[in-house]
């Protein structure tokens, strides 16, 4: 594994994989080759993921994008290697189990679906079937000031506390609305 060269083979994988969605190759099975898929699984990245990356790029002009998915995906990968040593997690999210888009936290839209969402994403336990930085996600981080890669950093920072993060998320928005003109 070359740990200095991973940003540059994931964004030969990230533009390969818009560029196979764009020529209409769809489904994420058989969407990446051997050598691809073992470079994402010795990374603790899934297929999925890189897959919906390049949906969502398809689909909603260029996002989340390459430089937001590589974030993401670091965040991921430190967490893989150093937190899980390697080790995928033998679990995923059951997505019955997910809060509805409309559930608040703290008076907070969307908070209660995102943060189950991230952590399965940081755990590598999310389902096929769910997008970490989904359109509902990236609205959420965009109004709220957030990176999505800080974003699941903070869930790593706080796992077993995770309304700590709260505070934080509110002080976001608050800069960001006094930024504004």
């Amino acid at each position: 594994m070359n740990h200095f060269d991973f940003p540059r083979q994931f964004g030969a994988l990230y533009l390969r994989a818009v560029e196979r969605y764009a020529t209409g190759q769809r489904g994420v099975a058989g969407f990446f080759d051997a050598n691809e898929c073992a470079f994402l699984k010795e990374n603790g990245l899934s297929s999925q993921s890189l897959y919906d990356y390049a949906e969502d790029h398809a689909g909603y002009g260029g996002e989340p994008g390459q430089p937001q998915a590589l974030a993401i995906e670091l965040v991921r990968r430190d967490y893989f290697l150093n937190v899980q040593h390697g080790q995928p997690s033998d679990h995923v999210m059951d997505p019955a189990g997910l809060p509805g888009k409309a559930e608040l936290i703290d008076g907070i839209p969307w908070l209660a679906r995102l943060l189950p969402k991230a952590q399965a994403k940081l755990r590598g336990e999310l389902p096929g079937s769910l997008m970490f930085c989904c359109g509902g996600d990236r609205q959420f981080f965009r109004e709220h000031n957030i990176l999505p890669a800080e974003f699941l950093t903070q869930i790593g920072r706080n796992e077993n506390n995770l309304p700590a993060i709260i505070p934080w998320i509110r002080a976001r928005a608050v800069q960001r609305n006094q930024a504004r003109p």
